[in-house]
């Protein structure tokens, strides 16, 4: 039997949080428990048009998250997940599915990541209560006006509100 030897949990959930959910937020508050040190980073994606700049995104995250004192919300607006894990020593990527399409797409990422860096990864399934909630859907439906107080805190109702405002 191989001896383990014990060394700093340091954790990494990437997305691109635009908008920053009840769903995301319970994967961090989950994950959160898991690590002595637990990275969010949002990574740009401009292929999902964010709403909102990488630093707005940076700055709603870290006004959440301001209770958990080993949480650190960091950017990177270009390059591989796995290539950040390693530079900030990371010992496992932190990862979410919310439905069986979403597994699909994370078990092929889990298995590039792992071939490229030797970096686990751990997926924590979404809670039931909250597996269909997206920032897509949250977007258009704040355009809309309607009431998104159960999907998302108020912080970021109010930063929607203030964005639609303005367009």
């Amino acid at each position: 039997m191989k001896e383990v030897i014990m060394t700093k949990k340091i954790g990494l959930y990437t997305g691109t949080f635009d908008t920053v959910t009840n769903g995301h937020l319970d994967i961090i508050y989950r994950a959160a428990k898991l690590f002595d040190t637990l990275y969010v980073g949002i990574f740009n994606n401009d292929k999902k048009n964010p709403l909102f700049s990488t630093i707005e995104r940076k700055v709603m995250l870290e006004n959440l998250l301001l209770d958990f004192d080993h949480v650190q919300v960091i950017v990177h607006e270009s390059d591989l997940t796995v290539n950040v894990a390693e530079e900030l020593q990371v010992t496992a990527l932190v990862r979410s599915v919310r439905n069986v399409q979403d597994l699909a797409y994370e078990s092929e990422m889990v298995y590039f990541n792992q071939q490229m860096s030797g970096i686990e990864t751990i997926i924590l399934l979404a809670d039931p209560n909250l597996q269909y909630i997206n920032s897509t859907r949250i977007k258009e439906l704040a355009k809309f006006g309607a009431d998104i107080s159960k999907w998302v805190p108020s912080l970021v109702i109010k930063e929607l509100e203030r964005k639609i405002e303005k367009k």
